[in-house]
């Protein structure tokens, strides 16, 4: 049954964390607008809303599942409206942010330039699983059933990442962080195993099904990808350093 986060949804309401005039109808515009003025110029509010779009991106992943094996329209609605919601959070961030981060001591402003970088890869993690949504919506022939049990399989693990990372941030645990990277290995895996089989056992059918199902898997092994990012941003802001572009440690000689 597709999901959509309506309690974090009904939160970022009632704060007026974030202006989303452009989804809502006429006559409820003038108040999302006033909602919108009320919280703009709260701190607490950019980190609140950070997290939410973590819920939202998980959301999203989670209704993948309905989408592939009963060809849900609620589902591919949801994935919609997770995406549309991503992007009115990080167009809210972007435009918010600089002028908070004058405000701030530096560890405030590392947890404020966390959320924007979060927020970031939470829309990026949107879009791939939108691109999901789009080819199976698009799709006439039915996929092996083989196939739709390994990109579910695919969700499944993004789906888990991301509820992972979002604690993690809550609860600033960095075991969460750990555990997320460690599960990357997981989806890369099954992406792997789709790959070597519509590269190599079905290379010389030509079929449009396979090169679709290449680009789902594609696509959500980069959201996991995306997923790492978070992780490693998490890391960052408990440990005070980061872990992307670390030297590599030289092999015992």
């Amino acid at each position: 049954m597709p999901r959509k986060a309506a309690a974090s949804r009904a939160t970022i309401a009632e704060t007026g964390a974030i202006d989303t005039t452009e989804a809502m109808p006429a006559q409820n515009q003038e108040v999302g607008r006033k909602s919108a003025r009320k919280g703009s110029g709260s701190l607490d509010d950019l980190t609140r809303t950070a997290l939410k779009a973590f819920l939202i991106a998980r959301d999203a992943a989670f209704n993948v599942r309905d989408l592939l094996t009963h060809s849900s329209r609620m589902a591919f609605l949801a994935i919609k409206e997770c995406e549309q919601e991503l992007d009115v959070i990080e167009r809210y961030l972007d435009e918010r942010l600089p002028a908070a981060i004058t405000r701030v001591n530096e560890a405030r402003a590392r947890q404020l330039l966390t959320s924007l970088k979060c927020t970031t890869d939470l829309e990026r993690i949107g879009d791939l699983v939108m691109s999901v949504a789009m080819r199976v919506q698009s799709r006439t022939a039915k996929m092996a059933a083989s196939d739709v049990r390994q990109l579910v399989e695919m969700s499944a693990i993004l789906r888990e990442m991301l509820d992972l990372v979002y604690r993690g941030f809550v609860d600033l645990d960095l075991e969460c962080a750990r555990k997320v990277l460690q599960m990357d290995k997981d989806i890369d895996r099954v992406c792997h195993g789709l790959f070597q089989k519509h590269l190599t056992e079905h290379a010389s059918d030509n079929n449009p099904s396979s090169f679709d199902v290449i680009l789902m898997a594609q696509a959500l092994e980069r959201a996991g990808d995306h997923t790492t990012n978070l992780a490693e941003d998490l890391y960052s802001l408990i440990e005070g350093r980061s872990l992307r572009h670390a030297p590599k440690k030289r092999a015992a000689t």
